[in-house]
């Protein structure tokens, strides 16, 4: 018999529209196995059961007719993201008594739409690293193995998903920050459009580069949560895409983004890098699959090389320059000052000449791959790191280029502003998930989840799940992740 957290998200909300489930019995089932293995896989920073009691009490309250396709479902909002009245760390010790006086907007919307938040998930130090392991919560572990990371920035949304402590989430992407966790946890995780989803109320928009995104088990679920994440905001600096006939849910279902011309490539883009061959591997898969379902697959250059990496690393040092009250400088961790040391030293005429010649190499990248409607690549070049793997040296510089030789090809797709999706189309040989990254044109959401709908239907890889799934407290779970709850 199913429990609970077996069903995805819209199925929960469509066992409360039958009237078999509420949002208050959800609720307390997801925090029971919050409180029993959140800890665990360093899902969450802050846990909010009351209020999340409270929302789940108000949304059981609102008639069916008024319902959204996800009313009642419990979900979590990334540490980076303000939560008005809730403790919003930013990862940082340096902000571990910050409470924001406002929602993201965002978040709003995530509430009006009638989610339930159970709290705030871990994430990196001012979202700074691909790893998710700070001073103010315990790491972010793969669910699939506990002794590997969950990755970053979204690492604690991507192991509440993967472990059922949650059955999709929010999260934001300015280098990979949700495809990264996504590959790892073997999850669908979403990057949109640049100007899709509003950066509001505060901040200017980082160079175009980070944007907020959803996380969940299935593209159906993704696309639901994205339709309620991109509601038009005046004053945003990006122009967003008009949203598809029936939004971006309908797309998923149907599954049809017609016949394409998919242009396919294994050459790490940030790192001379070699690949992993089980990253090729589900490269390949996916290919095959996709050729399988009627589509031209076909040999393309990467968009961008190795050259672009001084470019985009400068645009990095200087998104580290959040605003930091001077006397707490000292609690950041070593990677996020050594980030900030050198974005000080980056002057005005520099940012803007390098934000001028990263555009005219995205131009040349556009050129290069002209002609085709969707990019299909490796998310990573490697399919998991140890918990630590990346700091081991004790050396922040080696840390910083330990991550780009990790991830060289999901941060293009930031600058690009291109919509990009992670989904888990292969495994390791010890059977970890690998992920693969689908791109689309700018704007084109819409035919980039009916693919990856389509894609995810042709697979035998849709909503598996780590032996943690099972674990019902944490004295059931040791360091290898596997449940030894009785049967």
């Amino acid at each position: 018999m199913a429990d609970m957290h077996d069903l995805t998200a819209l199925e929960q909300a469509a066992a409360m529209a039958r009237g078999e489930l509420s949002s208050v019995d959800l609720v307390e089932h997801h925090l029971h196995r919050v409180a029993a293995i959140g800890d665990t896989v360093g899902a969450f920073v802050t846990v909010t059961p009351e209020l999340a009691r409270e929302a789940a009490r108000a949304a059981d309250a609102v008639p069916a007719e008024s319902r959204g396709p996800l009313h009642g479902v419990p979900t979590a909002i990334k540490d980076l993201t303000l939560t008005a009245g809730v403790r919003t760390t930013f990862g940082s010790a340096a902000f571990v008594d910050f409470v924001p006086p406002v929602d993201a907007d965002v978040v709003r919307f995530i509430k009006a739409a009638g989610l339930v938040s159970l709290g705030k998930t871990t994430t990196s130090e001012l979202g700074c690293s691909l790893y998710s392991e700070g001073r103010v919560a315990p790491p972010a572990r793969n669910p699939w193995q506990l002794a590997y990371t969950a990755g970053g920035s979204s690492g604690g949304a991507a192991a509440a998903v993967a472990a059922g402590l949650v059955p999709v989430a929010q999260g934001s992407d300015g280098g990979g920050s949700l495809r990264i966790p996504a590959s790892l946890c073997g999850l669908v995780g979403y990057k949109p459009s640049r100007g899709l989803v509003s950066g509001g109320p505060l901040g200017s928009g980082a160079f175009g580069l980070p944007t907020s995104g959803p996380l969940g088990r299935t593209v159906t679920d993704v696309a639901a949560l994205l339709d309620v994440m991109a509601v038009p905001v005046p004053g945003e600096p990006y122009l967003p895409p008009a949203a598809p006939p029936g939004g971006y849910l309908a797309a998923a279902r149907r599954a049809e983004p017609g016949r394409l011309r998919i242009g396919r490539f294994t050459t790490p883009m940030l790192a001379d890098e070699p690949v992993h061959p089980d990253c090729v591997a589900a490269v390949d898969r996916a290919a095959a699959l996709l050729t399988a379902a009627g589509h031209e697959v076909v040999e393309v250059p990467a968009p961008l090389g190795p050259e672009a990496w001084p470019l985009f690393e400068v645009i990095w040092y200087v998104l580290a320059l959040a605003p930091v009250p001077p006397q707490r400088e000292s609690e950041l961790l070593p990677l996020t000052r050594l980030l900030r040391a050198r974005g000080a030293e980056v002057s005005a005429g520099a940012l803007a000449a390098t934000l001028g010649e990263l555009q005219a190499q995205v131009r040349l990248g556009a050129r290069r791959t002209a002609g085709c409607d969707l990019l299909l690549c490796p998310t990573l070049a490697t399919p998991q790191a140890p918990v630590g793997w990346f700091t081991a040296d004790g050396d922040p510089a080696a840390d910083f280029d330990r991550q780009r030789r990790f991830s060289p090809y999901c941060a293009i797709f930031n600058v690009t502003g291109d919509p990009s999706v992670s989904l888990p189309l292969g495994t390791t040989t010890d059977g970890l998930p690998v992920g693969v990254l689908l791109t689309g044109r700018y704007g084109d959401d819409a035919r980039l989840i009916a693919a990856a709908a389509q894609l995810e239907n042709s697979s035998d890889q849709r909503d598996r799940h780590p032996a943690i799934w099972r674990a019902v407290d944490s004295a059931n779970v040791n360091g290898d992740g596997v449940d030894r709850s009785p049967s």
